[in-house]
């Protein structure tokens, strides 16, 4: 794995964001870029690290043992972690953000992802 991609930045972030399915953004909470499907969030990104959901499993990897993230603050019992941009690189923010995504678009209404052209 390789450490610290010095392209990585809230552009970046955005561009991974944006590249999803049925994303907005908005500025909110101190400046930071709330990234939402379905008006939920998925992804809050500051100007050093981004905070995202993740699965039970997810968080354990990432927070313990010598991962990556630690927990979000303020978010972190609804199992969030935040990754400062230099402790990864691109395809893991890529990945990671894909998955916040469909964590949180799973959870929307059938109706939901269908309006959103998420599927069924």
């Amino acid at each position: 794995m390789s450490w610290g991609s010095p392209e990585m930045d809230r552009a970046g972030i955005e561009q991974i964001a944006f590249a999803l399915p049925a994303v907005t953004r908005v500025v909110q909470w101190g400046g930071s870029d709330v990234y939402k499907v379905g008006g939920k969030v998925f992804g809050i990104c500051g100007d050093e690290a981004i905070s995202f959901k993740v699965s039970e499993i997810g968080f354990v990897v990432l927070t313990e043992a010598g991962g990556p993230g630690r927990q979000a603050p303020y978010c972190a019992k609804g199992q969030w972690v935040a990754v400062d941009f230099t402790q990864a690189d691109d395809e893991d923010f890529k990945g990671w953000l894909a998955t916040a995504h469909s964590l949180i678009s799973g959870k929307l209404t059938k109706k939901a992802r269908v309006e959103l052209g998420l599927g069924s």
